[in-house]
């Protein structure tokens, strides 16, 4: 059975930092790209980042470029994001999701193949 568990949300202050992953299990993500999306209360769920799996590169949505890093664990079934500098418009259910293709610039949520259950980030100012 295939999982996607995130962990790490929570409340936090304006201005402070947050770490979010996200464990993969039940079939081999190596060739999977990994991504962040974010959902905000009574708006669409949209790509916050993205890593690749052939060749490690990201890709970022621009309001949070420079804030927030994404990476992936060495065994390529774990992936992080650092939240830095969060702000109000930070607050939301943050999802990880994973699909095999490369182009992270076509990931979007119509296309993902698995999905976590999400988990909520709240930025209080």
């Amino acid at each position: 059975q295939v999982q996607l568990v995130e962990s790490g949300g929570g409340l936090v202050q304006v201005g402070d930092s947050l770490r979010l992953s996200c464990k993969a299990s039940g079939r081999d993500f190596s060739r999977y790209s990994m991504a962040w999306f974010r959902q905000a209360p009574g708006k669409e769920r949209k790509f916050v980042a993205a890593i690749s799996w052939s060749d490690d590169s990201t890709l970022y949505t621009d309001s949070v470029k420079g804030r927030f890093t994404i990476s992936r664990g060495n065994d390529k079934n774990t992936v992080d994001l650092q939240m830095n500098t969060v702000n109000p418009e930070d607050t939301a259910v943050y999802y990880c999701a994973a699909d095999p293709s490369f182009r992270l610039a076509a990931l979007r949520p119509q296309v993902m193949d698995y999905w976590g259950k999400g988990v909520l980030v709240t930025v209080s100012s």
